[in-house]
């Protein structure tokens, strides 16, 4: 790893469990420390944004501003065709706001209902930006984009989210059937992820 990240102390601009959990895991062995920014009474960013890179900027600014450190934020969101693109930016909050995870997946399946299988064309979008300090005026951006299908029965224990009504055509499985290993390694948020290391390691 280069030198200027290594050992690096960067804030998490997330409150999401299972998203500060992937992350933790795909950053293990670069030997940089994220703190999620509930950690250090960071408050949530409105997310005011049109797309998930403007998103991802207004919360990776928030976190570094209050914390002083440098910020990893992202924006995600899956993507239906069927429904021209939606949930998308809104789908964390696509049962409305204050909505679960399972409120949100089953508004999901109620409106693909009468899709044929074959048009449940889906992809999970992750856009991460790093941000040095707060005024960063050229933000490091990196997108990851994982295609699959939608299920109208959710599968698997696993993941979170959409996850078990995401199949995976490769696998064979959704995404909440999938060992942690295979998922943050063909997930749309262990693609970009992948690309922010090899930006922090000096490979980029």
């Amino acid at each position: 790893m280069s030198k200027t990240h290594h050992g690096e102390s960067i804030v998490l601009a997330s409150s999401n469990a299972g998203k500060v959990r992937e992350i933790n895991a795909l950053l293990a062995d670069e030997e940089i420390h994220v703190i999620p920014q509930s950690a250090l009474g960071v408050p949530e960013a409105a997310e005011t944004g049109l797309s998930f890179v403007e998103n991802a900027i207004l919360k990776a600014r928030n976190a570094a501003a209050h914390s002083g450190l440098a910020a990893i934020a992202d924006d995600s969101g899956i993507e239906v065709d069927a429904l021209a693109g939606a949930p998308g930016i809104y789908s964390a909050r696509y049962a409305g706001p204050g909505a679960s995870d399972l409120d949100n997946l089953n508004k999901l399946i109620e409106m693909i209902r009468e899709v044929p299988p074959e048009q449940r064309t889906a992809r999970f979008q992750c856009l991460m930006v790093y941000l040095r300090h707060a005024e960063d005026p050229t933000p490091v951006i990196c997108q990851g984009t994982w295609e699959g299908l939608l299920l109208d029965a959710p599968r698997g224990d696993n993941g979170f989210g959409y996850d078990p009504i995401f199949l995976v055509p490769s696998e064979g499985c959704t995404s909440a059937e999938l060992d942690p290993a295979t998922k943050n390694r063909l997930s749309h948020r262990g693609q970009a992820l992948s690309k922010l290391v090899r930006f922090l390691k000096g490979e980029a």
